[in-house]
């Protein structure tokens, strides 16, 4: 969302900040999202180092949850009437959005919350989060925040150390969400700090250092089976498995080789166990027990995002413009909110539910329009076609207006990140040969057209 520029509430120089007050999850779902995490109507302010919340009226509607709740800020001190005066006209505008069969009594009844706090606890109530899980969630916020306040290094290692037991998987998926809000919003001094911070918190905690090693097994894993490409079978891929040296390249496997690890996989896999002897018996029941743990795993987050994905498509079905709250939600499409939505077109069309097809239809082809190419990449894979030099200036020449210096810095750009690649990628290396070819023939004839 764009920013806005507000007075810093300490100093009064001007920064910029998302400044945020209506949350209609219902008309636009990434929305919660962004109250949640904190992006919207927070400050940090460059000139004094001021950092806080914003003293904002917030109003927040899901209408699938009958929810419509309302702060206003007690530091504003100001009066109901002109609390009502100001948070009216978002409110109207909650239930004009809305068909007339969806308007309930919900909505003439909105819940005034005291505090910013009770409202967030509410919010996530209704979603199933218990009062303790969001204590616990505040807690290692709280901690971040103190951790990213200390100075000394020492003293920041001895609050690690007292702290190490709630720094687990949900505190890293807690960093990691704010280190890519503050990424998103260009808070690029707080992300530095962060960037230090999780270094530290993955060399000093058990948990930071088992995700390290998760991390670089993961990175090992993918090599392999990149350098195996289309060669790769069943039969490989149990290969890999059996030879890994630890239980994390074991679970590297699985989550980035899951399609392979069928029927078919796991039958040959106790065949072999049938064969063996021994130790080596119980090394292959052990390494089948922790493949089928780990699938088991993959296959249930695979189902939670998938159900979080239809109903994500699900709620923009439902608007009245499907192709704008498309447009305005492409950052909450996953690429699982992309199959879903293909795939409830395919059953739409099967059942020759056409109105449903056509909403389904307007959503894929914004998708589509969203991810093709820039002009200058389309262009440049249209080059990399020609059958040599002579074709590469006959389409320059077709295509005279695309030839210019932005042209130029996308093909040399593309160019060096193939070859930065192309170390133990023979198919990025060539890439990168070709771009490089192709880019003394755009250049040569740039410069001519320069010269006129």
């Amino acid at each position: 969302m764009p920013q806005t520029q507000i007075a810093c509430p300490r100093c009064r120089q001007l920064i910029a900040a998302n400044v945020e007050q209506l949350f209609d999850v219902t008309h636009e779902p990434a929305s919660k999202q962004r109250l949640l995490s904190g992006q919207s109507n927070y400050a940090r302010c460059p000139h004094c180092g001021y950092e806080g919340r914003l003293a904002t009226p917030v109003i927040y509607h899901d209408n699938e949850k009958e929810l419509l709740l309302t702060f206003f800020p007690p530091e504003l001190g100001l009066p109901l009437n002109e609390q009502e005066k100001l948070i009216g006209p978002l409110i109207k505008q909650v239930v004009d959005r809305l068909p007339l069969e969806k308007r309930k009594g919900y909505l003439f009844k909105p819940q005034a919350n005291f505090t910013y706090e009770s409202m967030i606890e509410t919010i996530l109530n209704k979603d199933g989060i218990s009062s303790e899980m969001i204590k616990s969630q505040q807690e290692r916020v709280q901690l971040i925040e103190k951790l990213l306040q200390m100075t000394s290094a020492d003293a920041r290692l001895e609050m690690i150390r007292q702290n190490e037991k709630v720094i687990d998987e949900q505190f890293f998926g807690l960093f990691s969400r704010i280190a890519q809000n503050a990424m998103q919003s260009g808070q690029e001094s707080l992300a530095r700090m962060l960037i230090d911070l999780q270094k530290q918190l993955l060399d000093e905690t058990a948990f930071g250092r088992q995700l390290k090693e998760s991390v670089g097994e993961l990175e090992t894993a993918q090599k392999e089976l990149q350098a195996a490409g289309r060669s790769l079978t069943r039969e490989k891929l149990l290969d890999f498995v059996i030879a890994a040296p630890n239980e994390a390249r074991i679970r590297a496997y699985v989550s980035m080789a899951r399609g392979g690890m069928d029927y078919i996989f796991f039958q040959s896999l106790t065949e072999k166990i049938d064969k063996a002897t021994g130790e080596e018996k119980a090394r292959l029941e052990s390494i089948r027990e922790k493949v089928l743990g780990f699938v088991a795993e993959v296959d249930k987050q695979i189902e939670a995002r998938m159900k979080q994905a239809q109903d994500f498509v699900e709620a923009i079905l439902e608007k009245d413009d499907v192709a704008k709250a498309t447009q305005e939600n492409l950052d909450g499409f996953t690429q699982e909110a992309a199959d879903v939505a293909s795939r409830l077109l395919q059953q739409a069309s099967e059942k020759n539910d056409y109105v449903r097809m056509g909403k389904l239809q307007k959503m894929m082809q914004v998708l589509q329009e969203a991810s093709a190419p820039p002009p200058e990449v389309a262009f440049i894979e249209q080059l990399l076609q020609a059958p040599d030099d002579a074709g590469i200036e006959q389409m320059l020449k077709e295509n005279d207006a695309m030839v210019n210096q932005q042209f130029l810095e996308a093909l040399s750009g593309l160019g060096a990140q193939m070859e930065a690649q192309g170390g133990d990628n023979p198919e990025a290396k060539a890439m990168g040969q070709r771009l490089g070819e192709v880019y003394k023939v755009v250049l040569k004839y740039s410069m001519r057209k320069n010269m006129g």
